[in-house]
């Protein structure tokens, strides 16, 4: 594989007498095998390599910092009513104390998404005054609620 043995002789196979020459090794090495491992273990270990890090077991250190938050808390909805009555969950709150209110619920809270569920009758302006109200109340995340089944854009029903 690596080296080879070369003979010397020149006669076109007759003998000399005397002294013999002894076989040189070939100086030369064959490199196509070396190549061919290489590329192979290279292969191998690009394949490998980011497997290595998924699933390895690690103990984490500890530290005072606090999880982050998850989806266990009940999501914040206020509804403005047909009448234009404004409730936080089930509870009515008149419109001067919405923004005292608000503030006092963000304080407990971890996450600042609220729901806004109005009445389909409720012209847009106050919808946009109890959207401003949730902003300067903490709550920066604004989801408004729909039903399902309302006309499309083209013009045909839901």
């Amino acid at each position: 594989m690596g080296a080879g043995v070369m003979k010397n002789g020149g006669g076109g196979g007759r003998r000399r007498r005397g002294r013999r020459r002894a076989t040189q090794p070939m100086a030369e090495i064959n490199v196509t095998p070396f190549v061919d491992v290489m590329l192979v273990l290279l292969i191998i270990f690009m394949v490998a390599a980011p497997l290595l890090t998924v699933g390895v077991p690690v103990e984490l250190p500890k530290t005072a910092a606090q999880a982050l938050p998850s989806e266990t808390e009940e999501p914040l909805t206020v509804t403005i009513g047909a009448e234009g009555q404004v409730l936080i969950q089930t509870t009515e709150v008149s419109r001067e104390a919405l923004v005292s209110r608000l503030r006092a619920i963000a304080a407990e809270r971890s996450d600042d998404r609220v729901y806004l569920r109005a009445d389909g009758g409720v012209p847009y302006n106050e919808v946009a005054q109890i959207m401003g109200a949730l902003n300067a109340g903490g709550f920066s995340s604004i989801g408004l609620v729909t039903d399902v089944g309302g006309p499309a854009l083209n013009g045909s029903g839901g």
